[in-house]
């Protein structure tokens, strides 16, 4: 699957709206292809008390719950169309979920794909520590 099809995929989720007085969805959605060639979507939850939860997140939640956990390449969509890079939160989440996630492909802007290890080059579980 190119990225332009994940994109889509991404994209197709969108749907922002507000849930409650405290709490809107929809504004980002995701898109997660896996190791199987399945693609699993997610939209993010934003609340008052800020403990609501990225579009990655809610696309590997529903990865997780079929039984999968390497993510092979993945596309966050703002609700404008734009791309967005994954937060720091989003890429330390997808990396640990599997060993081989550190080589996940990300589109982080039009035409620029990145691995979630490019993302995180001063990873902690690198058995070298660099001084900075």
């Amino acid at each position: 699957m190119t990225f332009d099809e994940l994109y889509q995929r991404a994209k197709s989720v969108l749907n922002p709206r507000k849930l409650s007085e405290y709490a809107e969805s929809g504004g980002v959605g995701a898109a997660l292809l896996t190791e199987s060639g399945q693609v699993y979507v997610g939209v993010c939850i934003d609340t008052a008390c800020s403990m609501g939860f990225c579009a990655e997140h809610a696309a590997a939640a529903a990865m997780i719950t079929a039984g999968e956990n390497r993510v092979l390449k993945m596309v966050a969509v703002d609700w404008d169309g734009s791309i967005l890079p994954p937060c720091g939160r989003c890429r330390e989440f997808i990396s640990q979920l599997d060993d081989g996630n550190l080589h996940t492909e990300v589109l982080v802007a039009e035409r620029v794909i990145l691995t979630l290890h490019d993302l995180l080059p001063y990873d902690w579980r690198a058995k070298t520590r660099v001084n900075l």
